[in-house]
């Protein structure tokens, strides 16, 4: 199961970190960007440098997060570097999560299912669009949005993380309004989330359907861990965007096990503060944040 060999994979690498590729052209050095004047030298520029990171941090960390919104701007040359992005972490060992933030109605929430999780036909033949692991996911469609993602799931042994409690200033104007039972409006959404997993628990005791809940609210991350045993969390907002050790701590359970943190910037960018290569100043920050996190969770522990 998906999450199962997450969970292993954090637990070897004793580090919690996904690295964000959110990898936007002007990231890059300046000597790989001069003289690009299109999309397609940008594009492969971009899928240079992600492959230089991947190599560089793939033995450390346990996984990469794919933020589709930074290819797709490229026209179809990013989305061809979007695709062998996710390919080439897939080779070295990473889990790998697309960040594309999906859903619809029902039948078109299929189709992005069949795109990110599961297969597409083609007369008699049947081949994925993309090589994804996990997908980010919008549940506030309701359970019809969500069903064709938890088929694909069962299926073909994916996971999904559904937006709960995002890491953005604005949040709460909509996640932290009250419904007329008490709850807020994102611990109904958690509730769903784990109702939505029930059916896919394994091993460590966390189920393929996951929830994203940001490092920089803290105290609404301790309601859901607390609300949320099987639910295992991808924690958004480390770094650039101001969560820190010390607030993602509420997102894990005894054994430093729950959740898994993303850091985006912090790592493709690091060069520019620490000097040297940027794949090796990515790897400095990756195992910097390992540090950093490991002295809030202390060792990580499957049981």
């Amino acid at each position: 199961m998906i999450t199962d060999r997450f969970i292993e994979k954090i637990v070897e690498t004793q580090n919690p970190t996904c690295v964000g590729l959110d990898t936007a052209f002007e990231y890059l050095p300046e000597e790989m960007r001069a003289g690009v004047t299109d999309f397609r030298g940008a594009a492969n520029a971009i899928l240079t440098f992600n492959r230089n990171i991947i190599d560089s941090v793939c033995d450390i960390v346990p996984s990469v997060k794919v933020q589709i919104a930074y290819y797709e701007q490229y026209g179809e040359a990013g989305m061809e570097t979007f695709r062998k992005t996710c390919a080439y972490a897939k080779e070295k060992g990473l889990i790998v999560i697309t960040d594309a933030k999906r859903n619809d109605i029902g039948a078109t929430a299929s189709r992005y299912s069949a795109a990110f999780l599961g297969e597409t036909a083609v007369g008699e033949n049947r081949a994925a669009a993309y090589p994804s692991d996990m997908l980010t996911v919008n549940g506030y469609l309701g359970t019809d949005g969500i069903a064709p993602f938890l088929e694909d799931c069962n299926k073909y042994e994916k996971g999904i993380f559904v937006l709960v409690k995002t890491s953005n200033p604005s949040s709460g104007e909509l996640q932290n309004l009250q419904l007329a039972d008490g709850r807020t409006v994102y611990e109904c959404m958690g509730d769903m989330v784990e109702q939505w997993g029930s059916g896919s628990v394994g091993k460590y005791g966390y189920s393929a359907v996951g929830a994203v809940v940001g490092a920089t609210h803290p105290e609404e991350a301790r309601v859901l861990r607390k609300r949320l045993p099987h639910t295992f969390f991808l924690i958004p907002g480390y770094g650039a965007q101001g969560g820190n050790a010390d607030m993602v701590r509420a997102c894990f359970a005894q054994g430093g096990l729950g959740g898994v943190v993303n850091n985006s910037r912090g790592i493709l960018c690091a060069y520019q503060k620490r000097g040297g290569t940027y794949a090796q100043a990515a790897r400095e920050a990756c195992l910097d944040m390992k540090d950093d996190l490991l002295s809030v969770l202390g060792e990580i522990c499957a049981k």
